[in-house]
């Protein structure tokens, strides 16, 4: 089964915003000339950008099943994320049941590195039983472990302390990982659904280019903004506290916290090709990440 113009690919979180899978699955898929139909949640300024690109959108919940046995009508591939929340395995159990009554033929599948059945995180376990729910479909299916995204420091590595303190603050100790872009995890998604038939059953791990302690990481912010940054290791606890007070779900505080206890003995230290062997690009770099988002780490001048 290889790339055809007239196959119809379903790409569900179109409209994500944190690493941005599916956006960029969608807009990929779209230049290269293929047809894509984008699942989103909310029709904004995302589903609009992707109709102006070409794309069929279609608004609706992805744990209701009429909504998406509609959306799959005439669709033989599919991309599959979940943004980090409650629902998950309720949400791909629909999407599988869907999708073996609609006759899908491939799934890609977005999980994450510490997927699996006795990890502390609900929702590390959540992925893991999503993961044989689409596996027990019937369908063939694909699916890519990332370890943390690039996106990370624009999120949770509160880039307003770097900006005003040169300090990066994180629970993560000496542990290593090698952050990957959401761009080239998209890049791999693609690159299974154009040719899908020899990765079904498979399950990558897609990593960024090299595996760095978050030390290491602030050197590299050092050199590339050319001004001092320092990584402050802090306690797990206090991490807690703070994303808690900050308004961020329950769920996802569990779930970084416990990600970042298992992250300081090594659980992600690892260095893949995948994003170049399956995506056929090398993955991005943390210097050139640095580079691109430059302006979200430089002091606000007055």
């Amino acid at each position: 089964m290889t790339e055809t113009s007239s196959t119809a690919y379903l790409i569900v979180g179109a409209g994500g915003s944190h690493g941005a899978t599916g956006n960029h699955v969608a807009r990929q898929l779209l230049a290269k000339g293929l047809p894509v139909r984008a699942f989103v949640h909310h029709d904004d300024d995302r589903s609009a950008a992707l109709k102006a690109l070409g794309a069929q959108i279609v608004v609706g919940d992805v744990g209701d099943f009429n909504a998406v046995r509609a959306a799959l009508e005439g669709v033989r591939r599919a991309y599959f994320t979940y943004p980090l929340a409650d629902g998950l395995l309720a949400a791909t159990t629909t999407f599988a049941a869907a999708g073996r009554q609609a006759g899908v033929e491939s799934i890609v599948n977005m999980s994450q590195m510490t997927a699996r059945p006795d990890h502390a995180s609900p929702a590390a376990r959540g992925h893991w039983l999503a993961e044989r729910a689409l596996d027990w479909s019937g369908i063939g299916v694909t699916h890519i472990r990332p370890p943390y995204f690039l996106e990370n420091l624009l999120t949770i590595a509160n880039p307003a302390a770097i900006r005003a303190d040169g300090k990066i603050y994180l629970p993560y100790g000496h542990g290593r990982h090698a952050p990957v872009a959401g761009e080239d995890l998209a890049r791999v998604a693609v690159g299974v659904l154009i040719d899908p038939g020899r990765h079904h059953g498979k399950t990558y791990v897609a990593t960024g280019p090299v595996s760095m302690s978050m030390s290491e990481q602030a050197d590299t912010f050092s050199r590339v903004l050319d001004r001092p940054i320092e990584y402050v290791d802090i306690p797990v606890e206090n991490w807690r506290r703070a994303l808690s007070q900050g308004g961020a779900p329950s769920l996802l505080v569990k779930h970084l916290c416990h990600v970042a206890e298992t992250h300081k003995h090594g659980e992600q230290d690892m260095v893949t090709d995948v994003v170049e062997t399956v995506g056929g690009t090398p993955p991005k770099s943390l210097e050139t990440f640095i580079r691109d988002n430059r302006a979200a780490f430089e002091p606000t001048t007055a």
